[in-house]
């Protein structure tokens, strides 16, 4: 599979990629699920100033193993970037500043919070930068996992596309260069024990990516997205009550993204005049 040339879908700039992260992190600390709590689109102020997601570990004294969590303390501020977009010094700086207000604002030891980076593009600039201004350490301790030291926070860079795929299916999948093969393979691993009813923003940003590579998976090559979508299950048709309320949370957050009418209302399967009532 490694031999094989990518698959580019041609429509990544207008694919919500946040909700999908934050699934691809919880599939990827499934293990911890009942120690771990997660905030996704945690809005800092009053002022819209958000952070992709705060994972809380609830209990203290868990040590987390997983790769991507191993420098996990009590509160840690995760920072998301799609595949074609990288993490800027300035990127830096903001989501710093972020933890920095977080924990001023909820009266929170600052050695509680860690601070990671997810994105699919190693950071040139960014990594000069703290090496030779800010005199840093930069330790990769596993594959695509690099480790910051020299500062009180905790902070590492995750480059989605050096992770081990054995280790991270999940968030080394999320990605716009999928071939058919692990299209096929997250298919599997989505619908195995229910999976998929969690990976509902996931599976939508992975077809949309890279439908090219999910017809040819699904051998549907004249097909519409939608209609490979439906055709994989990976369209959701909530019935009872509880679903729809997921429904509308996954609207919200893909409005608040700026996803046009009917994209989200394809997504989740709600009536375009309920979607319509939810912008913000």
């Amino acid at each position: 599979m490694e031999n094989q040339k990518p698959i580019v879908g041609d429509n990544s700039s207008h694919i919500a990629w946040h909700p999908a992260f934050v699934e691809a992190l919880q599939m990827e600390l499934d293990a911890y699920k009942d120690v771990l709590e997660f905030l996704p689109e945690y809005q800092l102020t009053s002022e819209q100033l958000k952070i992709d997601c705060v994972v809380i570990k609830k209990l203290k004294d868990v040590d987390i193993q997983k790769n991507i969590a191993k420098i996990f303390r009590e509160w840690n501020l995760v920072e998301c970037k799609s595949p074609t977009d990288n993490v800027s010094i300035a990127d830096f700086y903001k989501v710093y500043g972020y933890a920095c207000l977080y924990a001023s604002f909820n009266n929170l030891p600052i050695t509680g919070l860690t601070v990671t980076f997810i994105e699919s593009r190693y950071p040139q600039k960014l990594i000069a930068h703290l090496k030779e201004e800010r005199n840093y350490k930069i330790e990769e301790t596993s594959s695509g996992v690099d480790n910051i030291s020299g500062d009180i926070l905790p902070i590492q860079i995750i480059d989605n596309r050096r992770l081990s795929e054995e280790e991270n299916l999940w968030l080394k999948s999320l990605d716009n260069r999928l071939d058919s093969l692990r299209i096929k393979k997250i298919g599997i691993e989505a619908h195995r024990d229910r999976k998929s009813a969690r990976l509902m923003a996931y599976m939508d940003v992975l077809a949309r990516a890279n439908p090219v590579a999910l017809k040819e998976a699904l051998d549907m090559s004249t097909a519409t997205v939608e209609q490979v979508l439906e055709e994989a299950g990976w369209i959701a048709k909530w019935e009872a009550r509880g679903e729809e309320n997921k429904a509308i949370t996954i609207a919200k957050n893909l409005l608040n993204l700026g996803i046009p009418l009917d994209t989200v209302v394809s997504a989740t399967q709600l009536a375009p005049e309920k979607v319509k009532a939810l912008y913000p």
